[in-house]
């Protein structure tokens, strides 16, 4: 017998087995049924309700998966000896209640027990996002979350071309894309949605054909018209996320309510001349603590003190540069990943080429968002801003 045999035979001894129908029943109870095996074969299936974290990230996700060392876990692989070898770790690193399924996933499927089969992408699927996937972070499950993700886009000029252009690329399934402009020949210094060729054309049925080229397998559904307090709702429908890439202070307020409303994130941007800034706006992920727009800005200002960019202009790559934030806090906040920018204010100068961050707490008295207050309905705001 060799040293290993010898090792995994005294392992194997010192450490508890169950058979898979008590593991069931233990599961059942409030046990962690932990899947070791690797991201293949959990594609063709893993027991209900199963944590998955395979044995070769074991070590560097394990705190973040069970933040508890006092939980009893139930280890399980294809056969047993890979749960053997993560009940070694687990003990090592402090987990007190650590047993290994008898006979693994294998016993599983033979004994009857319910297990599920997730969707899987085919294999040009496979290869278009392999990038991603190879991402422990995201993986195939997170791709499919992607997938099966709808995001209101608002706006198709120059921070809704990057923000969409890079969440149809990641594989976000269903993009509503809003706005009721035409593309104009000022518009394509920053509005890389667009081309020569389509000028006066409406800006989402060009959107839908940049974006459809670029990813033919998601769905853009293209909306020519302005949002308002009568359509607000039913552009949310279906919808898990706001990217606002509006130009205007009426579109903004509003979207900010909405997104109260329907509890709903909201990826906020502007830019004017060189500078940018960008921010989430999550109160329903806490409340009283997660701030809304109008946290920030509770009025708007007078006409005069808003200018937008045909009067004051913008340097064409400040918009892009926005526009990806804008996009990579959607993807964060879709996957569940990372730290979004709650309660933060990222503001950022090309012409220095310098980043900095504000934070920015909520309004525990704001008319919108403050804890207890039901919502107070849609102001016309488009009367509001214009001193009407």
């Amino acid at each position: 017998m060799s040293a290993r045999e010898r090792w995994m035979r005294e392992l194997r001894a010192a450490t508890p087995h169950v058979d898979v129908r008590e593991a069931r029943q233990r599961q059942q109870s409030g046990a962690i049924l932990l899947d070791v095996r690797e991201a293949p074969e959990w594609a063709e299936g893993s027991p209900v309700d199963a944590l998955k974290l395979s044995r070769s990230q074991l070590e560097f996700q394990v705190e973040a998966a069970l933040p508890r060392t006092e939980d009893e876990v139930l280890l399980l692989c294809a056969a047993g000896a890979r749960a053997l070898l993560c009940a070694e770790t687990l003990n090592r690193l402090g987990y007190r209640h650590v047993t290994v399924v008898e006979g693994g996933f294998r016993a599983w499927q033979a004994a009857g027990l319910p297990v599920a089969v997730p969707e899987t992408l085919d294999p040009v699927w496979q290869r278009r996002y392999a990038r991603q996937m190879v991402l422990p972070e995201i993986g195939q499950a997170g791709q499919l979350r992607l997938r099966q993700s709808q995001v209101l886009m608002v706006g198709a000029g120059g921070l809704g071309s990057p923000a969409a252009l890079y969440l149809a690329a990641a594989g976000v399934g269903r993009l509503r894309v809003v706005d009721d402009d035409q593309v104009d020949l000022s518009n394509l210094q920053r509005q890389v949605l667009h081309t020569t060729a389509r000028v006066g054309r409406s800006k989402v049925q060009s959107a839908v054909e940049t974006l459809s080229a670029l990813n033919p397998d998601i769905r853009i559904e293209a909306v020519h018209e302005r949002v308002h307090s009568g359509n607000v709702d039913g552009l949310l429908a279906g919808c898990g996320l706001i990217v606002d890439g509006s130009d205007n202070l009426p579109t903004r307020y509003l979207l900010s309510d909405a997104a109260v409303k329907h509890s709903l994130p909201l990826v906020y941007g502007a830019v004017e001349r060189f500078s940018g800034q960008v921010s989430v706006f999550h109160p329903g992920s806490a409340r009283g603590t997660a701030p809304c727009y109008r946290c920030l800005f509770p009025e708007p200002p007078a006409p005069d003190q808003a200018p937008n960019c045909a009067e004051v202009g913008v340097l064409g790559v400040v918009p892009g540069i926005i526009g990806l934030l804008q996009a990579n806090e959607a993807l964060k906040l879709l996957l569940g990943i990372g730290q979004p920018l709650i309660g933060r204010l990222l503001l950022f100068d090309a012409l220095a080429m310098d980043f900095r961050e504000l934070k920015l707490p909520a309004d525990r008295e704001c008319a919108i968002c403050a804890p207890g207050r039901p919502f107070p309905g849609y102001v016309d705001y488009a009367q509001f801003c214009a001193g009407g």
